[in-house]
């Protein structure tokens, strides 16, 4: 029914095609934090609406978060579960942390760089992603085996299914908070 993230990527060849996309989007992430780092500096200048120190946290978790990425890529499901998890873990851990401390930012620019329904989609898609990201935890810790093939019969399948739709449906807030970027980077 439900695979996780991961599974699309643990049998080659698609696991070399999924470690490289995955190393790509780490990069972009990288890029994107990096431009939305500078930017908030520059806007900064004139409003002081944040500390500096506060958007520099914000790049670094956002970078943690990257990092992560590279670990889930290297280092596949099947092949070193432990290292995976944990690279998963950091991936996003620093992502819904990341993209929660974004969208605070966001809420103390407006209404001079950000408008305040630009404000409230990040906040929903972050809330919704850390509602998520806890179920996530919790079901796939509860998971006794790895495996990629599952059926609705076998034990912690259910368990299963849950972390992945909630995996998926974080993996889908970053890439829509992200494209709220859209209009800022113009």
């Amino acid at each position: 029914f439900s695979s996780c993230f991961s599974d699309t990527g643990t049998k080659p060849p698609e696991s070399g095609i999924f470690g490289f996309m995955i190393n790509i989007s780490a990069l972009l992430g990288v890029i994107t934090m990096c431009i939305r780092y500078l930017l908030i500096e520059k806007q900064n200048e004139s409003s002081h609406f944040i500390r500096s120190s506060c958007n520099m946290f914000s790049l670094c978790i956002g970078l943690m978060g990257c990092t992560g990425m590279g670990i889930v890529a290297t280092f596949q499901e099947l092949s070193v579960p432990s290292v995976h998890d944990i690279g998963a873990l950091v991936a996003f851990g620093s992502g819904v942390v990341y993209i929660t401390l974004q969208s605070i930012i966001s809420y103390k620019s407006c209404p001079q760089w950000n408008t305040y329904f630009v404000c409230h989609i990040r906040m929903a898609i972050s809330v919704i992603s850390c509602i998520a990201f806890i179920p996530m935890i919790v079901f796939a810790s509860k998971i006794s085996m790895t495996k990629i093939d599952w059926t609705p019969d076998e034990k912690d399948y259910t368990y299963h299914v849950v972390s992945a739709i909630c995996e998926w449906t974080v993996a889908f807030g970053f890439v829509f908070f992200f494209l709220t970027f859209i209009r800022d980077f113009q």
